[in-house]
């Protein structure tokens, strides 16, 4: 009989975690207009290959080191891919070292690999911008 009472506990506690696991949305918030503003501006700086759009809202630090060569590479990686088609999803803000990091996952029309992008941003300024 206690073994029926512990597979009824078990199965009633299994239960309850699929209700809960359903009851997560699935969906991050979406981020904040002026991020995503910045994050499509970005994007768009990419696609062009517009080193002064890229940079237009950047820190110091990012506008020394985003040289034309950087800007040529971001091209190659993920100008025409953009071009072609994507998916951004938003995934989450982190606060990292004074900074908030956005992160997106971007899916292609191409059906390659993914990639996540993170974007640092400081006193409203692009502290950094990452592709992984």
């Amino acid at each position: 009989m206690k073994q029926h009472s512990r597979r009824l506990q078990l199965a009633a506690l299994v239960a309850a975690w699929t209700l809960v696991a359903v009851a997560v949305p699935s969906r991050a918030a979406d981020a904040p207009p002026a991020v995503q503003k910045t994050f499509d501006k970005l994007l768009g700086a990419i696609k062009a290959k517009d080193r002064d759009a890229f940079v237009a809202d950047a820190s110091d630090a990012v506008k020394q080191g985003t040289t034309p060569e950087v800007m040529d590479l971001l091209n190659k990686r993920l100008g025409t891919r953009l071009t072609k088609g994507y998916q951004a999803a938003y995934l989450c803000e982190l606060k990292q070292e004074g900074h908030q990091v956005h992160l997106w996952k971007l899916t292609f029309k191409d059906e390659g690999d993914d990639v996540v992008i993170r974007i640092a941003l400081k006193d409203g300024k692009v502290g950094g911008f990452l592709i992984q």
